[in-house]
């Protein structure tokens, strides 16, 4: 279970750094539309597409930030052990399907069966933590049955 759990967390590991070459790549993109659009342009055309350039940058500037932020949770993350109450960096299986708790990162597959990679923070993440294997919690009307932790 646990060469599981590390394919999972290198999948996360992947999927952060996927997100930051993206935004790295979008920032260097829009830094040199700037720089032919200061070559090309005079007068107000200049400023106005100068300003779009600079928003562009920004936002992917604070997309950039947002993936350190991920990349930076995953290293704290102890994915090697088992638990005897959910934590982060187990792995959950209940009656609605399995669990990673890592970063909220979608699903990912792995030996077939699809699992849910969750923060945390996220409400489902947060009705796990700390829960133990036979225990039930409900959320958005649908009872879940934790039938094992690793």
């Amino acid at each position: 279970m646990n060469n599981l759990k590390e394919r999972l967390y290198k999948m996360c590991i992947d999927y952060v750094q996927n997100r930051i070459n993206e935004a790295r790549q979008a920032i260097d993109n829009s830094q040199d539309s700037a720089n032919e659009e200061t070559k090309s342009s005079a007068g107000d055309k200049y400023e106005t597409g100068r300003e779009m350039m600079q928003q562009e940058t920004d936002r992917n500037q604070a997309q950039l930030n947002e993936a350190n932020k991920l990349m930076l949770a995953l290293t704290k993350i102890t994915y090697n052990t088992t638990p005897a109450v959910i934590e982060a960096g187990s792995l959950v299986n209940t009656n609605n399907g399995g669990f990673f708790i890592a970063i909220s990162a979608g699903s990912f597959s792995a030996d077939g069966k699809t699992f849910f990679v969750v923060s945390p923070a996220s409400p489902i993440g947060v009705k796990l933590m700390g829960k133990k294997a036979g225990d039930e919690f409900d959320l958005n009307g649908r009872s879940y049955h934790i039938e094992s932790i690793a």
